[in-house]
């Protein structure tokens, strides 16, 4: 199947990096997430290509011990990432910045983090107690030499950042504080049970090379023609200058603590996005153009793909 990321032309030692462990990521991803998997073999079957618009990251921001966007954005910005876009979210308690690459060909990455500051006394005692045990941070210093290392250190260092993502940074969570978080914050007790985990990442509509998929109606249509479920509206006007649909998140055993028992509770974890960026016209500028940002509304609604009870499977 076609991975997202090999067809961008890396320049350096740190773009090669870069693109192993993004692929490693997407690797993970798809082999939890069935819909991303479907979404391959129906693109294979038309023909079409695969490129990867962004992927997002959720995180806690928290004074003592510090955690937020800055443990996540750490790792890519020593990799050529800067930040782009700044987002707020009152009504949800939660920020957002999105990363650009100096090579476009590249991902955008969308990285949100809760306030929890701005959360019940309950909610974030709940926090506290569970990130307490954050474990050190990888240092930017070390991602940085990436380029000067030898073939084994290098390759260590792809597998110490790909468990920065996969393994869990801190000790599990009680079970009943999952639930009781999630009344207050899904996002806060998503992050709770998951992680820096990949939240979803983003077929771009634009590059599929073929009238079957050549927009997001027809990428919708023909996904739920082979069986995945996909959020019931579109995100976006015909015309303007994102629109972007999801697939429902899937539900996966994560491990948690009853007492000193470790057991495994049902949570969604992650769901599949489709993004169209049409080309429209700057007004300022009256060039036509790609929006290559993000709408604090349709990503807004897009959070929501991965509140308790969303869906059937949830």
């Amino acid at each position: 199947m076609q991975a997202p990321h090999r067809a961008i032309s890396a320049q350096t030692p740190k773009e090669k990096f870069l693109v192993e462990l993004l692929d490693s990521l997407w690797e993970r991803y798809r082999s939890r997430v069935e819909y991303a998997r479907r979404y391959e073999e129906m693109v294979e079957k038309l023909g079409a290509t695969f490129l990867n618009d962004h992927i997002a990251f959720r995180t806690i921001a928290l004074q003592e011990p510090q955690a937020g966007i800055f443990r996540i954005s750490r790792l890519f910005e020593p990799l050529g990432y800067s930040p782009a876009g700044v987002y707020e979210f009152p009504d949800k308690h939660l920020s957002a910045v999105h990363y650009r690459h100096r090579n476009p060909g590249f991902p955008k990455l969308f990285i949100s983090e809760l306030k929890s500051w701005e959360l019940s006394d309950k909610a974030r005692a709940i926090i506290a107690r569970t990130l307490q045990s954050h474990r050190a941070p990888l240092s930017d210093l070390t991602v940085a030499a990436c380029e000067s290392m030898s073939g084994r250190s290098r390759s260590a260092l792809l597998n110490t950042a790909v468990k920065f993502f996969a393994e869990l940074p801190w000790g599990l969570a009680q079970k009943e504080d999952v639930p009781e978080l999630n009344k207050e914050s899904q996002f806060g007790a998503w992050v709770l049970v998951n992680g820096y985990d990949v939240n979803h990442f983003t077929a771009s509509v634009d590059s599929h090379g073929t009238s079957a998929l050549g927009d997001i109606e027809k990428t919708v249509t023909a996904m739920k023609r082979v069986g995945i479920p996909m959020k019931a509206e579109i995100e976006g006007e015909r015309g303007s200058k994102l629109r972007q649909s999801a697939t429902e998140a899937v539900v996966i055993e994560v491990a948690v603590k009853e007492g000193h028992e470790t057991v495994k509770m049902p949570w969604p974890y992650a769901y599949f996005e489709v993004a169209e960026r049409p080309w429209v016209t700057n007004p300022a500028t009256g060039k036509s153009e790609r929006f290559e940002g993000f709408l604090g509304a349709q990503a807004l609604h897009l959070f929501e793909m991965t509140r308790k009870g969303q869906n059937p499977r949830a």
